[in-house]
């Protein structure tokens, strides 16, 4: 089995940012810390849910489109997704553009494992060469992929989950990592319109089964592994709302009643109803999304849409800096 390259970052330090979130007037816990086994399987589980339209959404785009993509983009190139969770999507992007590697990046070092080894399978001739990284931090690339042309695979609209500065610049450090001449293909959820309701944006993030919920929760349970926590985890519960000043859902853990649990030897209280803030997901108008790629130091070429324009597949290239008036 592919045995990823480990990044070991030390500013990704779980305990302390636990410590730290939950010591905030407004409770905190960042969202990269999902992403254990157990939540990277459930967050799985949520993109096949009837309620989740963005992955099968994505999907469908990129089955109608990936060959402009390759057309565009041409072959040769090393592809490098970030946040590749199970690459579900990655099949439809490799068989159109002929790359001459993969370069999967995911922060579960065990998952990341066992979906590169199985589009390894899939792809015999492909060099795979995953990486165990939080693609927010500072990472290396394999050795043998840095002379190589690149694009960029950044599917599922990921880039909803940080404010629009960090956006601009994780989309600078993607540059940064890929290189001059390089190309990037990122998916996008579009904000609320004629086609799209809050109700179904907000059912998409607190389906009916409750796997959003358990996935949200699995922090807490994460926390009590991991950082000797104390949580009772029956003490809260998830809640997902669309705040429209700010243009995302919002995703919380809710107190149902006061209560005091330790984590890592440091105590907490919180209040019925106080909550603890596990992840935002932004949602794009057309113009913000060419203006965030512009500020980041790319440039939108073209972009795709599901019919009920929902969402949108962008390919950008790496602009070229030029003198202005």
């Amino acid at each position: 089995m592919l045995k990823p390259l480990l990044v070991h970052d030390d500013s990704d330090d779980f305990a302390a940012a636990v410590l730290a979130g939950l010591s905030q007037p407004q409770k905190v816990i960042p969202a990269r810390f999902f992403y254990d086994h157990a939540g990277s399987e459930l967050f799985e589980a949520i993109t096949e849910l009837p309620e989740y339209y963005p992955t099968r959404t994505e999907i469908g785009i990129l089955t109608a489109h990936a060959a402009d993509i390759g057309t565009a983009v041409g072959p040769g190139r090393a592809v490098v997704e970030f946040g590749s969770g199970s690459s579900a999507k990655t099949p439809l992007l490799l068989r159109a553009i002929a790359p001459a590697a993969y370069v999967p990046v995911d922060i579960s070092a065990e998952f990341l494992q066992q979906s590169a080894a199985a589009l390894a399978a899939d792809f015999p001739g492909l060099t795979v060469l995953p990486v165990a990284a939080d693609f927010t931090q500072r990472f290396r690339l394999p050795q043998g992929v840095a002379a190589m042309p690149k694009l960029g695979f950044f599917p599922g609209s990921t880039l909803g989950n940080l404010a629009p500065m960090a956006a601009v610049d994780l989309l600078r450090s993607f540059g940064d990592v890929l290189g001059p001449e390089s190309w990037l293909v990122i998916g996008l959820d579009l904000a609320p319109g004629a086609t799209k309701s809050r109700e179904t944006l907000e059912a998409a993030y607190d389906d009916a089964q409750g796997v959003t919920a358990a996935f949200n929760l699995n922090l807490l349970t994460r926390i009590n592994r991991e950082l000797d926590g104390d949580i009772a985890c029956d003490d809260f519960a998830h809640r997902a709302v669309w705040n429209a000043d700010l243009g995302r859902i919002e995703m919380h853990l809710v107190a149902l009643r006061d209560t005091v649990f330790g984590v890592a030897g440091t105590y907490f209280n919180m209040a019925a109803g106080e909550t603890i803030h596990t992840e935002n997901s932004y949602k794009w108008t057309l113009p913000e999304a060419r203006l965030v790629a512009r500020a980041s130091g790319w440039e939108p070429v073209a972009g795709w849409f599901d019919a009920g324009a929902r969402f949108t597949v962008q390919l950008w290239q790496m602009a070229t800096v030029q003198m202005a008036p």
